[in-house]
């Protein structure tokens, strides 16, 4: 096998904003794994939280063995977006390989499209109130927040939407005692589901805490190998391929969450239609799905992802498995 990486970028339609800062531009990894005249491709994001670079993934990626099958990466790359981007390259090469869909080779019921959040950057209240009613039409959005001033922006975006269902995502940007405080506005303003409100790394503070609106973990819950330390904080997992390694995992912490009687939301970093369509596959009757990177591009892979009022529908072959 003959693998490539390649850095590409593409722009955002706006500038994104997020506790931790902004960008305009989505900066990912494609990885290309050829087998004789079959080529499958697979793309991950490098992320910052997690101290990965677009170098230190690709030289990750390039230091791999000629030969190695989905079961064999395990032992050669850690959870993370160069597993992640190899792992889904190896998906869309068996794909082409047989001629079989990849819920096929996975065993699963043909997808359907699932409903989608869509996100709202963080920004000054009246700005928020403007994206949100942009997008009331939209039936989930998603508000950015993890700052000591979130509250006028949760009513802000509340007001400009006042029918669609708000999801939170703190970026573990709240200490126990903030999201104690807000926990009955988010309640009242009928808010559905709260994204990792405390530091992955305090989150101890969430046992015994009532918890009137679902508490999500994300930079908390990695793979199979996160659960035990959710016990008694968490109702939900929030489950990205960049953070489980690959489809193969994400599907596995799937199958081990729901089992343990944790709900699902699947979401995703700011990429192209080529890192969200294997996702897509795992998102089928999750409680969320936050697959809305291609939305919130400029340009994006040929063969995108279909979306509309349904949400988004499963990849075409010419995009990915």
């Amino acid at each position: 096998m003959d693998i490539a990486v390649s850095a590409e970028t593409f722009r955002l339609a706006q500038v994104f904003t997020i506790s931790r800062g902004s960008r305009t531009e989505a900066k990912v990894l494609t990885v290309r794994i050829t087998d004789g005249d079959v080529t499958g491709w697979g793309e991950c994001v490098p992320y910052a939280r997690y101290d990965e670079t677009l170098e230190s993934v690709t030289e990750e990626i390039r230091g791999l063995p000629e030969v190695f099958d989905r079961e064999a990466l395990y032992g050669l790359l850690p959870p993370g977006a160069a597993r992640n981007a190899v792992d889904c390259a190896l998906w869309d090469l068996a794909c082409k390989r047989s001629g079989v869909r990849a819920w096929d080779l996975a065993g699963l019921p043909a997808p359907g499209p699932e409903i989608t959040a869509y996100t709202l950057s963080l920004a000054e209240p009246a700005e928020m109130e403007a994206q949100a009613a942009k997008n009331a039409f939209r039936p989930l959005l998603k508000i950015k927040l993890g700052t000591p001033d979130d509250m006028p922006r949760l009513e802000a975006v509340r007001r400009g939407a006042p029918k669609s269902t708000i999801i939170v995502d703190a970026n573990e940007g709240w200490s126990a005692e903030v999201y104690a405080d807000l926990a009955p506005h988010l309640v009242r303003l009928g808010v559905a589901l709260v994204e990792q409100p405390l530091p992955a790394g305090d989150d101890e503070a969430l046992i015994g805490m009532e918890r009137p609106v679902p508490v999500c973990a994300d930079e908390s819950c990695h793979d199979r190998d996160s659960l035990p330390k959710l016990k008694g904080k968490y109702d939900v997992v929030n489950i990205k391929l960049d953070k489980t390694g690959g489809l193969t995992e994400a599907l596995r912490l799937r199958e081990a969450a729901m089992a343990e009687g944790y709900k699902v939301m699947v979401g995703c970093m700011v990429g192209t239609s080529l890192a969200m369509a294997p996702a897509v596959l795992v998102a089928q009757g999750a409680m969320v799905t936050d697959l809305d990177g291609p939305l919130l591009l400029a340009e994006d892979r040929p063969t995108p992802l279909h979306y509309d009022e349904k949400g988004v529908y499963p990849p075409e072959p010419a995009l990915w498995g």
